[in-house]
């Protein structure tokens, strides 16, 4: 694909210092990260962690020891940043890149989230990725910010939407290339 794809770039700001804010986002990504939509393992998926410091992985688990690497530690500057590949399900030659900042502002952090580089997942597909983000990343950080009411069940609903389409679609292409096969 020769066209890139226009960033993804979202924002929360979260009741907390920078320092408890990046803690939250990166240590405790399992305490609020919601695997039983957004995992590769789907209803099997048990933790998710993130290890800090440069190289580490963001990993997702099973409970009967099965492991998907979702990205790679690009960059581990904390209060302030934290930078890494991003390919769950997908091989590493498919990862894009997220860049999360921590900006202090009157007692309070803003979090700034930046996902580029959606091209590597292919044209098609990299299409349909850096449409469906935008929804997804504002429903994850709305939980990383402990954000309830409508709103979030209403972005709850749209990414499970989202998500059964993308596998109803999938199944339909592999089926499709199942009987050209035949």
């Amino acid at each position: 694909m020769s066209t890139t794809l226009p960033p993804v770039v979202k924002q929360v700001v979260v009741n907390a210092e920078p320092a408890r804010a990046f803690a939250r986002f990166t240590a405790e990504i399992g305490t609020w990260w919601p695997l039983a939509s957004h995992s590769v393992f789907e209803g099997e998926a048990d933790s998710v962690s993130f290890e800090g410091r440069v190289g580490g992985r963001i990993v997702e688990r099973t409970p009967d020891g099965r492991e998907s690497v979702w990205g790679t530690v690009q960059a581990w500057d904390p209060p302030r940043r934290v930078a890494f590949t991003w390919h769950p399900g997908h091989e590493v030659s498919a990862a894009q890149d997220v860049e999360v900042t921590f900006t202090p502002e009157a007692g309070r952090t803003r979090v700034q989230l930046t996902h580029t580089g959606f091209e590597r997942l292919g044209e098609k597909e990299g299409r349909i990725a850096s449409r469906g983000y935008p929804i997804g990343w504002i429903y994850v950080l709305g939980l990383y910010a402990g954000r309830r009411g409508m709103l979030m069940a209403t972005l709850r609903v749209l990414t499970n939407v989202m998500i059964a389409v993308r596998s109803w679609k999938q199944g339909r292409s592999a089926s499709a290339r199942g009987a050209s096969a035949s």
